[in-house]
C-alpha cells in the first residue's frame, strides 16, 4: 500500500485534514481526522467482520460496507458526515494526542 494522503475539509471556519488508508491484520480501513493545529487524532477503523466489508483485495479503496449499505471514505461528503457525527460525540477528545474508535457504529448511523 502506498502512503496515504493527508486532505483538507473545509467546515466554516474550521479545517479538518483526513486521511483513508488500509491494514491488516484482518482488513481493515482506517479514517484518520484531525482539526488543523491540534494534535488529537481520531482514527475510526472499519475491521471486515460478519456482515462487514472494508476494501479488502476486491473492491476498490476506501470502500466499506455490509450488505445494505456502503460509503467510500475518499469521499468528501461522506467524510463531512463522519465529522459531524464524531464532533456531535466530543470526539476527537481534547487532550489526547490519538483516539482510535470502531467505526461500524457511526456508520450504522449514518446509513439508517
Amino acid at each position: 500500500m502506498g502512503k496515504a494522503r493527508r486532505r483538507e475539509l473545509r467546515i466554516g471556519a474550521q479545517v479538518w485534514l483526513w486521511s483513508v488508508h488500509h491494514r491488516h491484520p484482518p482488513c481493515q480501513e482506517v479514517l484518520s481526522l484531525r482539526r488543523e493545529g491540534s494534535p488529537a487524532v481520531l482514527r475510526l477503523v472499519f475491521a471486515e467482520r460478519g456482515g462487514r466489508f472494508a476494501s479488502g483485495g476486491y473492491a476498490h479503496s476506501g470502500l466499506v460496507g455490509s450488505a445494505d449499505a456502503a460509503l467510500n471514505l475518499h469521499e468528501p461528503g461522506v467524510v463531512r458526515r463522519f465529522v459531524d457525527a464524531a464532533d456531535a460525540l466530543g470526539l476527537p477528545a481534547a487532550g489526547r494526542n490519538e483516539t482510535e474508535i470502531d467505526g461500524w457504529p457511526l456508520f450504522d448511523t449514518l446509513t439508517r
